[in-house]
């Protein structure tokens, strides 16, 4: 996923709680999972699997049954959501129904017309950077040239948002996220300080502990990347979002997250979850569960309130309740990440998972791709 290992998104938090039937508020859409990049901690194999992207038809549908829900937040990721051809009218679309559209990309191939005709209909534009340099970044990324692009994307975003500024229209709202593994988790300061900066206009940098999910559930991810238990603990703590803070120019907003509230263990659900989210597959299937394999129907064929209800009941079965219940540590996070997928997920999913492959040394080229 361009965004990160998962959906612990600072727009994903509207301060509600899903305890009933009240209904999903905020969406996140995996529009495609065509990607030009390998990320090692993708948790839905973008690059790696069919995009299963919508043609244009079937993804305006699509946008109008999320448009129907009334939604304050739609968060377009993916794979690249820039691959999808038609990404304009379908922000369009969102935002003339009323959502603010929060845009995620790995910036691989970001031009300056692509920023200009969506700067009137995305709320905020996200760029994944997990690495204060190429060397980190690249390896995370799984390619070569992926951070130099990525800050070239940052520069385009700054530099129209300051001719807009200069134009008297609205600036561009933009920041970075960076999924935290085991292996940048000691460089954070440096976005902070380094890369920061150089963009007069950025607003937001967003540290968010990887989720065990997807490729990051595999075996030796966790053995080799998967953040521990106080890594995980420092980071969703108001003393290292101060500390950060400090560091970064003024007017930057920071954000760290431990992501922990999307174990969705039975204890967290009975408390109050701080989110109530449906996240959209790319041909309008729905999980029943964020980070979790598994959907409970199609946007294109049921009403949102009946898929919802399904979900609900997911969160009740026998199955999950003892699976996550059981978790105390990342470690075995990861562990019920990979049962409940077997369990949930199709045949399909489950030969995929079969044939996922070791956590690869360096990043890598990739022909192809945009």
């Amino acid at each position: 996923m361009v965004a990160r290992a998962g959906t612990g998104r600072p727009e994903a938090a509207m301060g509600r709680t899903a305890q009933s039937g009240d209904g999903p508020r905020d969406v996140i859409w995996d529009i495609t999972y065509a990607c030009p990049l390998r990320c090692t901690h993708c948790y839905s194999e973008s690059g790696r699997r069919p995009a299963r992207q919508a043609d244009r038809d079937r993804m305006l549908r699509i946008t109008d049954a999320i448009v129907a829900l009334g939604p304050g937040v739609v968060s377009l990721g993916g794979g690249e959501p820039l691959a999808v051809p038609w990404l304009d009218e379908v922000a369009r679309r969102l935002t003339g129904g009323g959502a603010k559209v929060v845009l995620y990309t790995g910036g691989w191939s970001v031009t300056r017309a692509m920023v200009e005709r969506l700067a009137e209909v995305c709320h905020r534009f996200v760029v994944s950077l997990d690495g204060p340099n190429a060397q980190v970044h690249d390896r995370i990324r799984g390619r070569a040239g992926s951070f130099d692009r990525a800050l070239r994307t940052l520069g385009l975003l700054d530099e129209v948002s300051r001719e807009r500024r200069q134009q008297g229209m609205k600036p561009l709202q933009f920041g970075t996220d960076c999924v935290v593994v085991r292996s940048n988790a000691d460089r954070l300061e440096e976005f902070c300080t380094r890369i920061a900066p150089r963009f007069a206009e950025l607003r937001i940098l967003s540290f968010q502990a990887v989720i065990p999910a997807g490729l990051a559930s595999r075996p030796g991810f966790v053995e080799r990347e998967l953040p521990d238990d106080e890594q995980v603990r420092r980071l969703g703590s108001e003393e290292e979002r101060a500390r950060l803070a400090a560091l970064a120019p003024p007017g930057v907003l920071v954000v760290t997250s431990d992501n922990l509230e999307l174990r969705m263990a039975p204890d967290q659900v009975a408390r109050g979850l701080g989110f109530q989210v449906i996240q959209v597959e790319p041909d309008g299937q729905v999980r029943a569960m964020p980070v979790y394999e598994g959907t409970v129907g199609s946007l294109l064929d049921e009403p949102v309130d009946v898929l919802w209800r399904r979900a609900l009941e997911r969160w009740d079965d026998p199955f999950v309740a003892r699976t996550l219940s059981a978790v105390r540590t990342m470690a075995d996070w990861a562990e019920a990440v990979r049962l409940m997928d077997h369990r949930f997920g199709t045949d399909a999913d489950r030969t995929r998972f079969a044939r996922r492959p070791d956590l690869p040394a360096a990043p890598v080229e990739v022909n192809g791709g945009r």
